[in-house]
């Protein structure tokens, strides 16, 4: 039944554990199918700095197998199992040194904890990949719970090939699914549900940032009280402690996990953040900025033109999101938390200085979360999928001399079809997310009992 206002209530989703058992598997079979293709790249041989030979560089572009765990074996010390950012730092060149990584504190344990055995790049990217098989069955798993069998776009979907071990993104889209998981499967009072979520955004923060912008609507969720209100304190029109209690459990888990690195050693620390202030523009971030301003004003007055105007679309995109959503809560008495979050997650891609193709992962889920019609996500995996294989073919056309221009060569061709069709599908995107129903509204309620 649907609770009334003094009833509040959690999901029953009548997807049993059979169910649950060949989703997951299935997504074991896609995750092994993306580790096959990244190993495509290893060895046979390795020189004395455990790099694959013969032929690493061409090989990883002309076959297409290119991963940056394997890549960045060399060159961050992770071959010399050097612990993350406590003796490191950024030269005067930008380039980073000491151990230090360009990721945030989580990713960075993460990649050392993969290098621990390893002595070469192939041993790094299977000790790697095994630390993160098990974020991307549970988040299937958890996805199944939610929106059942719709959870195959994350469970056999390409990008999960693609992606799976292409940089260290299966922990991160695992906080984002687990956030929405803990609300609205979890047998708890709201504020409890949503301060756990938060938490889990605020790790999500800390291994890849983009998942804090989640807690905003996450607030306004409590703020209103949930589905239809039905959770508002007694007497309450609004529920502002509890929605400040949520963004601060998000705020302290990001400075708890943050605080030992930056007093350990606060130039490593900072020199991640630093080193993505200081990323240039260029042909390796794939986003419409290199592609839509550079040709217009040239690349030095883009830099800096990029690097105040990307952050300030950002956020505006993020305000019209929450707006629109607070415009849905007026209509339908419940803000679409979910709905709102995922056009945030639309408006950051499309507008941030870099698209490396990974991100798929990161919009895959709602996706699966959203109501929206299936065509949109085969729409997006097309694209995503001339993207994913023309880049790294059009670089090795690039770098080993062969036909690369526009008129000559399908890579680039493919490259332009995946900027600019993704380019259009976010834009599309963040309107019919912002218009969708989540698949949370699909499934029975029934009376929470608190103990």
């Amino acid at each position: 039944m649907t609770p009334d206002r003094g009833d509040p209530g959690r999901l029953v989703n009548r997807f049993g554990r059979p169910a649950a058992v060949v989703l997951v598997l299935l997504c074991g079979l896609t995750l092994l199918l993306g580790f096959i293709n990244k190993d495509r790249c290893t060895g046979p041989a390795f020189d004395q700095w455990g790099r694959t030979q013969p032929d690493y560089d061409e090989r990883n572009k002309e076959e297409v197998c290119y991963s940056d765990i394997q890549h960045l074996w060399i060159g961050r010390d992770i071959d010399r199992h050097v612990f993350p950012y406590v003796d490191g730092g950024i030269n005067d060149k930008g380039i980073l040194v000491g151990g230090t990584v360009e990721y945030p504190v989580l990713s960075g344990l993460l990649i050392w904890a993969g290098a621990i055995f390893a002595h070469n790049d192939a041993e790094y990217l299977l000790y790697s990949s095994l630390l993160m098989v098990p974020f991307g069955l549970l988040t299937g798993w958890m996805l199944g719970k939610l929106a059942r069998w719709r959870a195959l776009l994350w469970a056999i979907g390409p990008p999960l090939v693609l992606y799976a071990f292409h940089n260290w993104d299966l922990p991160v889209v695992l906080c984002s699914v687990a956030a929405v998981f803990v609300v609205h499967r979890w047998n708890r009072p709201l504020v409890e549900r949503a301060t756990v979520a938060s938490v889990l955004l605020g790790l999500g923060f800390a291994f890849k940032v983009y998942p804090a912008i989640f807690v905003l609507p996450l607030m306004f969720y409590v703020a209103t009280g949930g589905w239809r209100g039905a959770e508002l304190p007694e007497g309450k029109k609004v529920d502002v402690v509890g929605a400040l209690r949520v963004g601060l459990a998000s705020i302290i888990t990001v400075v708890l996990v943050n605080l030992p690195f930056a007093i350990a050693g606060y130039d490593g620390w900072m020199a991640s953040f630093e080193f993505q202030q200081l990323r240039r523009v260029d042909i390796t971030t794939n986003s419409i900025w290199y592609w839509g301003l550079r040709p217009f004003i040239g690349d030095d007055e883009m830099q800096p033109l990029v690097a105040v105007v990307s952050p300030i679309l950002i956020l505006v995109s993020i305000a019209i999101a929450a707006g629109y959503g607070w415009l849905r809560y007026r209509r339908e008495g419940t803000y679409p938390w979910i709905a709102a979050s995922g056009a945030m997650l639309c408006g950051f891609m499309l507008l941030h200085k870099v698209h490396s193709p990974q991100y798929t992962l990161w919009l895959v889920p709602f996706l699966v979360l959203l109501r929206v019609p299936l065509m949109w996500a085969f729409s997006y995996f097309a694209v995503d999928l001339a993207m994913g294989i023309g880049i790294f073919r059009w670089f090795w056309a690039i770098e080993f001399g062969q036909p690369a221009g526009i008129y000559d060569s399908w890579s680039a061709q493919a490259v332009m079809i995946g900027v600019w069709g993704r380019a259009a599908l976010l834009v599309a995107l963040f309107v019919v997310f912002l218009k969708a129903r989540d698949v949370t509204e699909d499934h029975e309620r029934v009376p929470l009992r608190h103990p």
